[in-house]
């Protein structure tokens, strides 16, 4: 099963956390194969100078079988870009895509997220655009949320990707390895708070 990363430049780091969670999946799962895709591949900068070499450019993107879109200052450029959206529409065509924080604004702007429930990040800092509120605005019907998953789209807010990624791997494999993957990192305590505190929003029941 390979898992396509797409990156960009002015992508944040953090959101790379989606990439290492799945690495640890794969421990488990080893049928798990991760690749990273960018507008052109080869050299990505992302935000804040961080250097990437994208196995992939969009034009030569192999056959996925889920597609993660991160997200990132860049997402502004990405949402403008049409090649960016053509490749998001072909793979929405076939495959699930896992937008991540901001990832979810250019999933929006190719528009399969029309008619649908989503979520992005909440909380940004005064010089930035309200990212939750131009989702809402422009192209979703937008919650306020940790995690939504409408069946073929699931979208995360920020570092808490992880529990996204953590999500996408009960949705597959069940959740026996979702729990082993949590507790490989430590991360079941926080898993736990995160459910309890600000559970996925059933999107469904939530929208009507």
């Amino acid at each position: 099963m390979l898992f396509g990363i797409f990156i960009y430049p002015g992508g944040e780091p953090i959101d790379l956390a989606s990439f290492g969670l799945l690495s640890i999946a794969k421990r488990i799962r080893p049928e798990i194969e991760l690749c990273t895709i960018a507008p052109y591949g080869g050299l990505t900068v992302l935000n804040n100078g961080l250097c990437v070499l994208a196995d992939y450019g969009i034009a030569r993107a192999p056959g996925l079988d889920i597609l993660v879109v991160t997200g990132g200052p860049g997402w502004i450029d990405q949402s403008r870009a049409p090649e960016t959206l053509a490749f998001i529409r072909r793979q929405a065509a076939a495959i699930p895509i896992v937008p991540v924080s901001t990832g979810a604004l250019i999933v929006a702007a190719s528009g399969i997220l029309d008619g649908k429930v989503a979520t992005t990040e909440r909380d940004v800092v005064p010089s930035e655009l309200l990212t939750l509120a131009r989702l809402r605005g422009e192209w979703a019907t937008a919650y306020d949320a940790n995690l939504l998953d409408t069946g073929t789209t699931a979208g995360g807010n920020a570092s808490l990707c992880i529990d996204t990624m953590l999500h996408l791997l009960e949705r597959l494999f069940g959740p026996e390895i979702a729990d082993e993957t949590a507790s490989i990192i430590e991360y079941w305590r926080p898993r736990r708070a995160n459910r309890k505190d600000f559970p996925p929003l059933p999107p469904l029941a939530r929208s009507q």
